[in-house]
């Protein structure tokens, strides 16, 4: 009975390291840590098919941020307390020399973790920008970006079938796969809204342009090129990363900002090459 009572206590403690106000985080496979972030209002599931399959030698650690699936959400800036409790989480855990696998938003937390942890073996990067709010608000300006706003305002008192008619339109552009769309779709309407909003406030407010002259660790980008075109995602991407030192730069022709749904077995290859240059 002793030993029932410490393997639950055990048991216990163990989960309870793994949930944090800002993110809650599952642990999955042995070797390397990995340490994965999906996009904005996305779950690890995003990842799913290709994380089942790195567990066999990596050790995931596949995180859900405040306010989505079920995490319930944080007072607000949103983004700057995940971004500085996922770094305690890195220094509590011994991780600093891990992997770190991000889409979209998901790789410009990767990259703002980079600036502050040089000991990263590699970011591999789905889709991500230092400073999206640039590719998206003409005459763009951090600082200029606000909570309190008419659109913003509108979006957080729509009601659920309003709501659910705004994400699917986003979601049309994002990957081909229908199926697939109604699932990015699901994922924004089970959000809390208020994360949704301002959430999406903090990430247009995010800009790293200039700091990732401070990151040493190698970078591989993955670039979609639909539904822009290669030349236009070229000139972007040349833009937004020109003071990164050291990255590589792959376009998935043919696919969408998801490009694990659009092409999800050439993603899991290029991911393990990039893994084998660590090697």
């Amino acid at each position: 009975m002793k030993k029932i009572v410490f393997c639950f206590v055990f048991l216990f403690i163990s989960i309870s390291l793994y949930s944090q106000k800002s993110f809650q985080v599952e642990i999955n496979g042995e070797g390397q840590p990995v340490l994965v972030f999906p996009g904005f209002a996305c779950t690890p599931e995003v990842f799913s098919e290709i994380t089942n399959t790195l567990s066999e030698n990596y050790e995931i650690h596949a995180f859900t941020f405040a306010g989505f699936e079920g995490v319930p959400p944080i007072d607000f800036p949103w983004l700057p307390k995940i971004k500085e409790e996922v770094l305690h989480y890195i220094k509590t855990n011994n991780l600093e020399e891990s992997i770190v696998l991000g889409h979209s938003m998901g790789g410009a937390l990767a990259l703002w973790l980079a600036t502050e942890n040089n000991q990263f073996k590699r970011l591999i990067l789905i889709d991500a920008l230092p400073a999206m709010g640039a590719l998206m608000i003409p005459e763009y300006d951090s600082n200029n970006i606000q909570y309190d706003t008419p659109s913003n305002q509108y979006v957080l008192h729509m009601d659920n079938v309003a709501f659910r008619e705004m994400a699917g339109q986003m979601a049309l552009g994002m990957c081909s796969d229908k199926e697939k769309q109604q699932q990015i779709v699901d994922w924004m309407v089970a959000s809390d809204r208020k994360t949704f909003v301002y959430g999406y406030t903090d990430l247009l407010k995010l800009d790293l342009r200039d700091e990732l002259e401070k990151i040493v660790t190698p970078v591989t980008l993955f670039a979609a090129t639909e539904p822009y075109g290669k030349e236009v995602v070229t000139a972007t991407y040349s833009e937004q990363y020109k003071n990164l030192k050291k990255h590589t730069l792959i376009f998935a022709e043919g696919a969408g900002h998801f490009i694990m749904f659009d092409k999800p077995k050439w993603l899991l290859e290029q991911i393990r090459i990039a893994l084998g240059a660590n090697g």
